[in-house]
């Protein structure tokens, strides 16, 4: 298993994803993020079920930078329980996680 990760969060917008990810970038949080979306979300929040429209992105970083970023997110994300799934990277090639790595930086 490699120290790469992805870590998926989901926001209203396209503006705000646009502006999450490249504050990520821009702080060496994240190496590259995909912005994937319109999507529709689904769930129940405060015993209500609810619909939305939301951008998901997909945040391509390392598991130190993978941990730190749910304090991150309590600066920069708008929602007030932003999601933060965490998943291991495995089986890439070594030279993309290499770049990856070269990109954010160990934490």
């Amino acid at each position: 298993m490699t120290n790469a990760r992805m870590v998926l969060t989901t926001i209203g917008s396209k503006e705000g994803a646009e502006k999450l990810a490249q504050q990520l970038v821009e702080r060496r949080m994240a190496a590259c993020v995909n912005i994937v979306g319109p999507i529709r979300s689904v769930y129940r929040w405060k015993e209500k079920i609810e619909q939305e429209e939301e951008y998901l992105l997909l945040i391509k970083t390392t598991a130190g930078h993978a941990a730190r970023m749910q304090t991150t997110f309590q600066e920069l994300h708008p929602y007030e329980l932003p999601e933060h799934v965490e998943l291991a990277i495995d089986g890439d090639s070594e030279a993309y996680l290499a770049w990856l790595t070269g990109e954010v930086g160990e934490w």
